[in-house]
């Protein structure tokens, strides 16, 4: 039996390319993992927010349900970041953001900058501040370069 996996699911999405899934095929899509450092400078219920700070930088990804792959609307993604306008510790440099009908996010910020030697963001899906279905989950994604204006980040959540 083949398994279906989530970087499958992110072609299709990316590409636009209808997947048909099927029940035996779809239950391999793993939940995604928290990611050591993670959770690092966290503010548990930042607000959500148009925008953090003043833009030009932007974060984009989906959420989709461990399993069977079906994007999850209206799940709460938190993102924060040592930025061109402040630490990833400062208050004004976290913001919370709501998925789509779609299961994406998009969160437009200040440029990431280097911070302990490598330009990174911090995501969260948190439970104790959503609908509280899925798993907490905290990523640290790092960029390829401190140029980069955007990052794609994508969550596989597991049901709590």
């Amino acid at each position: 039996m083949l398994a279906l996996t989530g970087a499958a699911v992110g072609a299709a999405a990316t590409t636009g390319v209808s997947a048909v899934l099927h029940p035996a095929r779809a239950q391999g899509i793993a939940p995604t993992q928290t990611m050591r450092g993670g959770a690092n400078n966290y503010r548990p219920g930042a607000p959500i927010v148009e925008r953090i700070g003043s833009g030009g930088f932007l974060m984009t990804g989906t959420v989709r349900r461990a399993g069977d792959g079906m994007p999850l609307p209206n799940q709460r993604i938190q993102i924060w970041a040592h930025t061109t306008e402040g630490h990833e510790r400062d208050p004004h440099s976290h913001g919370a953001t709501l998925t789509d009908a779609n299961g994406v996010f998009r969160m437009d910020m200040p440029q990431i900058v280097p911070a302990f030697g490598q330009p990174h963001g911090h995501l969260a899906h948190d439970a104790e501040h959503g609908d509280g279905r899925f798993e907490t989950v905290f990523l640290r994604p790092v960029m390829k370069s401190a140029g980069d204006t955007q990052l794609k980040v994508d969550f596989v959540l597991k049901p709590a």
